[in-house]
Parts: C-alpha cells; structure tokens; sequence
C-alpha cells in the first residue's frame, strides 16, 4: 500500500455525491495525480494532499461543511510553478471549472476558491471556522516532529534548486521571520493546542541554520 491510497477512494466517495459520470469523475482524477507527480515536486505531492486528508479526516468532527473543504485539500496546490505568482488562483479557477461541470452549489464553489486562494497569504479576512482550520492543516507541518520538519525543509530546498544559496536563504528568511512575527501561527484553538509551540522551536531552529 502506498502513501497516498486514500487518495482515490475519497475522491470516488466525494464526487459521487454530485455526479453520476464517473468518467468524468476519473478522468479529472488522473489530471490531479498527474499535476501533483510532475517530476520539479518534492513536498507539494501526493502525499501532502494524503496527508491533508488524513488531518481533515482526523477533525472532521469540528468541520462544517466537509466536502467544500476536502475540494480545497485536493485543488489547492495543482498548479505549482515557483516561477509564478499566481499558482493558488490557477488552482482555484481549476477547481472552478470542475465543480461547474458537477452543478456544485454556486456558493460553495466560490468558498472553495476563496479556500484556496487563502493559502497565498494564510489570512481568513472571511470569518470563516472551516477555513481558519483548512490553514491549520495545511501549516500542520511546521509543528511535526524536528525529524519530518527538516525533512520538510529538504523538500522545499529541493523545489527552489533554481536559485542559489544566499537568495534561498534570503526569500526563506523572510517567510519564516513573518511566520514568528504572528501572535501565534496557527489560528484554531485546536492546532495551537498541539501543534504551536513545536513549530514556534522548529521555525527558530531552521533560522538558525540559513
């Protein structure tokens, strides 16, 4: 089994609540495998979105519409080219076309957009409980254990190998260095609970070190 096997089976259970083309349904399917398998990723993969879907699963109780959610889980990082600036609006008008095609409710097609496109700023000016926690998950690994962080970080170097170490450090820097600059990272009560004060000792680590 792999680490992304829950992939499709949530997938299948997802979309068959709208749509009854399952070609359709698989075919789209596949475009997302092949997007997140394009060979320049290295943590934006499959198995971040598996593990998206592991957290949203795990909280599942606290999330008041799932499946606007677990929409956002799948199309937020499609496009992800570190040359461009507008991946996350790329994405959402991806998960746009898609749910058109399926007669998704027109509200909760603009809410999974705007869920995406948060992810560029990680700030909920939408008031929003479903979406302060969707940021949550996807923040989650900065609070993992030191071991999956530096991992994370390996990754994410990998991805950026186009530049060169002093302009790596530099744009890296100033992410993590607005990250700590928040009153506290992660939004729900939840994640500050169990994830902030590890990400907090992570984040300073990794400053430490560029």
């Amino acid at each position: 089994m792999n680490n992304h096997s829950n992939l499709q089976p949530c997938w299948q259970q997802l979309t068959a609540r709208y749509t009854a083309d399952q070609h359709f349904s698989n075919t789209t399917f596949q475009d997302i495998i092949r997007h997140y398998s394009e060979p320049h990723r290295q943590y934006h993969t499959l198995s971040h979105i598996s593990r998206l879907l592991q957290l949203t699963q795990q909280y599942q109780h606290l999330i008041a519409d799932p499946d606007t959610l677990t929409f956002a889980v799948f199309f937020h990082d499609l496009i992800y080219d570190i040359q461009r600036t507008d991946n996350e609006a790329l994405s959402a008008a991806a998960a746009i076309r898609f749910l058109h095609c399926i007669r998704y409710p027109e509200t909760l097609m603009q809410k999974t957009a705007a869920f995406i496109n948060a992810t560029k700023s990680h700030i909920n000016d939408t008031n929003n409980p479903d979406l302060d926690l969707f940021l949550d998950i996807d923040l989650s690994i900065l609070g993992e254990h030191p071991d999956t962080y530096r991992h994370y970080t390996s990754q994410i170097r990998h991805e950026y190998a186009a530049y060169p170490d002093e302009t790596y450090s530099k744009g890296r820097k100033k992410i993590l260095q607005h990250l700590l600059d928040h009153p506290t990272i992660y939004k729900t009560p939840t994640f500050r609970q169990t994830h902030e004060s590890q990400a907090r000792i992570n984040i300073q680590t990794e400053l430490s070190s560029l």
